[in-house]
């Protein structure tokens, strides 16, 4: 690894461990590139020192890592402690909460819906709402599908959190939409990332499925994708293995336990996986729709997902990531760089992390 890819490898770095604990999967295929990993203990030998390097700069307790080529795992990497007053090492079989990569779960789950006939992108999303309505949406201007998937909707609404050990519950979607989601701007008026978008998501794939929304992920997206070890609700064996979150004191600068929580809007990002899951996730993303034979999204359809949908705002995301060609695909991040497609996705609340996959 050249200097100047060493330089690129530490930004990256950078930018995915400015979390607190962290499950990162890099793909990587085609080209020059496979090429590079033919030699797979070099490139994880200097992929380990950014790593170590992006922990401690980022005061990270732990880490698990993943490098895909194709449809294979080539290395995992497992970093830090993911229990500091346990002193439990980090695993690849470690759960943590997966955060926003899971917003294009329900994207799946929403489009395959779309192939089935039950709407098309820019349908008015309001046309399938029967039980709510939208609060102060124009109806000359209606949210249509794909402003949802591209944070164009001008939606938003309440987190709906509540810690996990409290008596209260988040409430259940439908509620949740009919009191708390509410148009705050016209659509297409910016890119505002919506996590309310999401829960609407997941309504849509259970009002249109006719199934529980969280019974249609496992059956048509985890159960598919051997993904045994990810969940809405933890598992009692995901539950040993479970990952403590820690937030860094302003005044002590030490890592200290945070408060885990639900929250209604669990459809854009409140799930739990590991690292070896994650991975089953991206192959299936790396390779048309597929993963072991099984088809779960056309390539068609996964090719608008990670095709930029509108120019017309300035391009990269947040400021943070992609050059002149980037935007929001169908909510992949996407961009073009030197002939290749990339792909990306991160944690909305604070910069968790980047995640970034080349086609």
């Amino acid at each position: 690894m050249n200097k100047l890819q060493r330089q690129k490898m530490h930004l990256v770095l950078r930018l995915w461990f400015s979390l607190i604990n962290a499950a990162v999967v890099l793909g990587a295929f085609s080209g020059t590139v496979t090429a590079q990993i033919n030699d797979v203990k070099n490139l994880a030998d200097d992929l380990e020192l950014e790593i170590r390097r992006a922990m401690v700069e980022g005061n990270i307790p732990s880490a698990t890592v993943a490098l895909v080529s194709a449809d294979k795992v080539i290395w995992t990497g497992s970093y830090g402690e993911s229990n500091l007053w346990a002193r439990t090492p980090a695993t690849t079989n470690t759960v943590y909460l997966i955060g926003s990569t899971f917003k294009t779960m329900s994207t799946v789950a929403l489009l395959q819906q779309m192939e089935k006939g039950k709407f098309k992108l820019d349908d008015p999303v309001s046309d399938y709402l029967t039980e709510f309505k939208i609060q102060n949406e124009d109806p000359k201007n209606p949210i249509r599908f794909r402003h949802l998937l591209t944070h164009t909707s001008g939606l938003d609404g309440d987190f709906g959190a509540v810690p996990v050990w409290s008596n209260n519950a988040p409430r259940a979607l439908k509620e949740y939409l009919r009191t708390s989601l509410k148009v705050t701007k016209p659509p297409m008026t910016e890119v505002h990332y919506s996590n309310p978008a999401f829960t609407l998501i997941g309504y849509l794939v259970e009002k249109f499925s006719g199934v529980p929304y969280n019974q249609y992920i496992q059956e048509n997206i985890f159960k598919p994708l051997e993904m045994t070890s990810t969940a809405f609700d933890p598992t009692p064996d995901m539950d040993e293995r479970l990952s403590v979150p820690y937030i860094v004191d302003e005044k002590s600068r030490r890592q200290v336990p945070a408060v885990r929580i639900k929250a209604a809007v669990y459809p854009a990002g409140i799930v739990y996986g590991t690292i070896l899951d994650q991975s089953n996730w991206l192959i299936a993303n790396l390779n048309g729709g597929v993963f072991k034979g099984k088809r779960i999204i056309s390539e068609a359809t996964l090719d608008q997902m990670f095709t930029r949908q509108y120019k017309q705002f300035k391009p990269g995301i947040e400021g943070i990531w992609g050059n002149e060609t980037a935007g929001f695909g169908l909510t992949w991040w996407a961009q073009e760089r030197d002939g290749d497609r990339y792909f990306a996705q991160r944690e909305p609340f604070r910069l968790h992390r980047i995640s970034t996959w080349k086609s």
